[in-house]
């Protein structure tokens, strides 16, 4: 070990943000230190800021430009956020992935959907098992969180131990999965904790967080109060609450059917990696049509109002053969995680026009898989690590559990997405910072943020679009000029017909127009542009995105 040699941390996703978790660990001399990446994870679009996009993921060219530094990928849990994006770009990183059984089970499937060989995803135990990258050996520390399986690591390195939690909360009745074991975490703790990298999520929620089994009771008295068909949903990849909804609709006789993939296939990984025992049998679809509505139970996909999801698939009048009825119970097991509200109301709305009866955002039937701040307090007090470095949360939320550690007397600091900080000392610091954007799967093409596609595809959402077409023979305009129209009015205020109105301004400037004007596809298509524009603002008040296209006929 050289005195110039360094522990640094590197979120390159998930520091000032929920989601698209990437975080690099690297011990060695500046600029050549060996790398661990842990979670490789997407973010969701929106559009109002990525629209037409299908998964954003976070910008991985620094790590791939020093892949040959890269001794391992980390997976904590089989969240989206944290293994979504393993497949997609396992090309840029080329490092073995290890994960537990059932995240695993994930992984190898989004390398098989990407071309990706499976094989590159190995599956490990928890502590004791040691995995040695480089000069970090690294343990899973199991723990709970809405998810089976899900762990923390403990990274071992030539300064310390580093104790990084994943996403977590201390529930010692997970319902499914591993209980809270305050022994193991303090054994964890042993001679001492150099750092602890924690998620941040909650660390606004002042109130101790419930159990999962807290849970189960609740929704066993609201369906056995039902009347006629109950339809709950959840987020699909919480197995435990899942289990609990379909046990509270067997306990009344009432026959089960699971609608939408994505439940499916986590109960199917549940079955298959010995996660999920003692699950009600289901029946199908088809099956469900015939079955009287008292005595049927269907769970659901699209808690956060996903339109091709199920829920919003019935809120829209049917899927696969069933429908809502006046009467019927659909209960939201979940919380509107912050930007799907307009969705989840708009599925509420939806079905309170038809007369069913909708229970959503209560405490009751839904506990949060994060730690609350009485939580993160406890684990700072049972690890006692010299630093505290937040993550998993948006600014704010990194921020203020800064703040708390602080107050605890430990050092801390807010490192966000890009910034490299360098653990060695007694304090964190930050040293440099590198490139940290995202990347869009558009299709199934992947485009860089800064690539210009998705900026002007809401520019000409914002401002429609106007097609310019001019054709040229000789050096002068043959004919007038043609346009097309797209998200616009078709009349402005002249009363005219916007189309028209365009054409007979830029036939008047082709007529005026100078020989180097007309010469120059460039000076030409830039007057064009600008003539339409100004039309366009004071025929409808506004400036359309505009495309030119002159054709050239030579003699």
């Amino acid at each position: 070990m050289s005195k110039n040699d360094r522990l640094i941390y590197l979120p390159l996703g998930g520091a000032g943000e929920i989601g698209m978790n990437a975080y690099v660990y690297g011990w060695g001399a500046p600029g050549r230190e060996r790398l661990i990446l842990v979670d490789l994870g997407v973010t969701f679009p929106d559009m109002d800021t990525s629209p037409g996009v299908n998964l954003i993921m976070p910008d991985m060219s620094w790590l791939a430009e020093n892949a040959d530094r890269l001794e391992a990928v980390f997976i904590t849990h089989a969240h989206e956020d944290h293994v979504g994006a393993v497949g997609r770009l396992y090309n840029q990183i080329k490092a073995p992935v290890y994960a537990r059984r059932f995240t695993a089970w994930h992984a190898a499937r989004k390398m098989e959907e990407a071309g990706k060989n499976p094989d590159e995803v190995r599956i490990v135990e928890t502590l004791p098992e040691v995995i040695e990258a480089g000069p970090f050996k690294v343990s899973f520390l199991p723990l709970s969180h809405s998810i089976p399986e899900s762990s923390g690591l403990i990274i071992d390195t030539p300064v310390g131990r580093l104790v990084h939690t994943g996403d977590f909360k201390l529930d010692e009745t997970p319902v499914l999965g591993d209980p809270f074991d305050e022994g193991l975490w303090r054994e964890v703790a042993g001679d001492g904790i150099k750092a602890l990298i924690c998620d941040s999520t909650n660390v606004f929620s002042t109130t101790p967080g419930r159990s999962e089994a807290s849970v189960g009771p609740e929704l066993n008295k609201l369906v056995a109060g039902a009347k006629k068909m109950v339809v709950a949903t959840t987020f699909a990849s919480n197995v435990a609450r899942v289990k609990q909804l379909a046990e509270a609709g067997a306990a009344v006789g009432r026959s089960v059917c699971l609608l939408g993939r994505s439940m499916q296939r986590m109960v199917r990984a549940g079955v298959e990696t010995g996660v999920l025992t003692d699950f009600p049998s289901v029946i199908s679809p088809e099956d469900a049509r015939s079955i009287p509505r008292e005595n049927l139970m269907l769970l659901v996909t699209g808690s956060q109002g996903e339109r091709r999801a199920a829920s919003a698939q019935l809120a829209r009048g049917k899927y696969l053969g069933l429908t809502m009825a006046e009467g019927d119970l659909f209960l939201f097991s979940s919380k509107t995680i912050p930007g799907n509200e307009r969705g989840v109301a708009r599925i509420m709305n939806a079905y309170s026009e038809m007369g069913v009866d909708v229970v959503a955002e209560s405490d009751l039937y839904h506990v949060s898989g994060h730690a609350n701040r009485p939580e993160l307090k406890r684990v700072h007090e049972i690890l006692d690590p010299d630093i505290v470095i937040p993550m998993h949360g948006e600014h704010r939320h990194l921020r203020e559990h800064m703040r708390l550690a602080k107050a605890g007397g430990r050092a801390s600091m807010v490192v966000v997405n890009g910034a490299v900080c360098d653990l060695t000392g007694d304090e964190p610091h930050v040293v440099e910072h590198v490139e940290a954007e995202r990347i869009y799967l558009d299709g199934n093409v992947l485009i860089g943020a800064l690539d210009g596609v998705v900026r002007d595809r809401i520019r000409m959402a914002l401002n429609g679009h106007v097609i310019v077409n001019v054709i040229v023979e000789d050096g002068a305009p043959l004919g007038e000029p043609w346009v097309e129209i797209m998200g616009l009015p078709e009349v402005g205020s002249s009363r005219a017909a916007l189309v028209e109105v365009l054409e007979e301004d830029l036939g008047q400037f082709l007529m005026r127009a100078g020989n180097r004007t007309l010469a120059d596809d460039d000076k030409l298509s830039d007057e064009l542009r600008k003539i339409t524009r100004k039309t366009a603002q004071d025929e409808i008040g506004r400036k359309p995105e505009v495309t030119v296209v002159v054709s050239r006929l030579e003699g």
